[in-house]
């Protein structure tokens, strides 16, 4: 099948590349790359250099004509939001929109929608959070995620809502807002400070890429509609990840620790029932092996002076 996907040559979506390639889609690629990399989207693949805003999207959809959109593009920052409240909502909800509308426009058969489990349910009312819990999100992201989710529920397509844990992995972005373990990772080797915001007891659910790449092909192949938790169901402290990614990268300096950040939860943790007895999925990855695919990754591109 035709799959369109948004946010190509970020973390996340060139992952979702190479499984999708071997698979045997075929695959058109949206992405700005304010964030992304070109290099990670493979010459073979359709790409267009595009802002999801642009009213001319919709033209790319007219060419293309893809059977299912996977929309991965977003502004991914928390701290951000909270600062540039107008910039989040632009990206997160009216691009998202316009994606939407363009979708609808040509007959696009299936929507899937990767959201934020890591922030939409705010501080939870019990862990681990199931699907039908509150949603209180604590933040513009979480809130613009959330909005956006009722968009696609009204809007009359066949769509899959994926409410993804603490994503983590090669690729990932230590720059900027990104996931602690690559900035821990990257700061480790190259013998920088290390700092931890808040005391680090708080507990977050830390889900391994190619478990997230496995989660959004079984919607798209069995094209399952409904919304699902995506992570483990585990929680882990940032002190615990601290200590293995610096056991990991022989890391001999201490950390400090700085005010904890606004707009962030401080524990949350997935239940992802629904999701191994729907989409027959389960991660798999345990996070010391993660840790050290990662790890492994960052020493690679620091030697190669990447």
């Amino acid at each position: 099948m035709k799959i369109l996907l948004t946010g190509g040559a970020g973390f996340i979506g060139s992952h979702l590349i190479e499984a999708m390639l071997r698979n045997g889609h075929d695959i058109v690629v949206i992405d700005d790359l304010s964030t992304g990399n070109r290099a990670y989207v493979p010459a073979e693949v359709v790409f267009y250099e595009m802002d999801i805003r642009d009213p001319k999207l919709v033209e790319i959809f007219e060419a293309e004509k893809p059977d299912v959109v996977c929309h991965h593009a977003a502004q991914m920052s928390v701290l951000i939001s909270v600062r540039e409240p107008l910039l989040d909502a632009s990206t997160n909800i009216l691009g998202s929109v316009n994606l939407l509308n363009a979708a609808k426009h040509v007959g696009v058969q299936h929507f899937v929608f990767a959201s934020s489990g890591g922030t939409v349910y705010g501080e939870p009312t019990r862990l681990p959070s199931a699907e039908n819990d509150p949603l209180l999100p604590l933040s513009p992201y979480g809130i613009s995620k959330l909005t956006f989710e009722h968009y696609l529920r009204i809007s009359g397509l066949r769509h899959t809502i994926l409410r993804y844990a603490n994503v983590y992995g090669p690729r990932q972005s230590p720059h900027g807002e990104a996931g602690v373990i690559a900035i821990f990772t990257e700061r480790m080797f190259k013998e920088q400070e290390t700092v931890i915001y808040g005391d680090g007891n708080q507990e977050r659910d830390f889900v391994y890429v190619t478990d997230v790449v496995a989660a959004n092909l079984a919607a798209i192949e069995q094209r399952i509609a409904g919304t699902f938790n995506i992570g483990t169901g585990i929680g882990t402290s940032v002190n615990r990840i601290y200590e293995l990614v610096r056991h990991a990268t022989h890391y001999p300096y201490p950390h400090r620790y700085a005010e904890a950040k606004k707009g962030e939860v401080y524990k949350i943790i997935l239940d992802c029932q629904r999701a191994h007895e729907i989409l027959h999925w389960r991660a798999q990855v345990k996070l010391e092996e993660g840790i050290a695919e990662t790890v492994e990754f960052f020493r690679q591109q620091i030697a190669w002076g990447a």
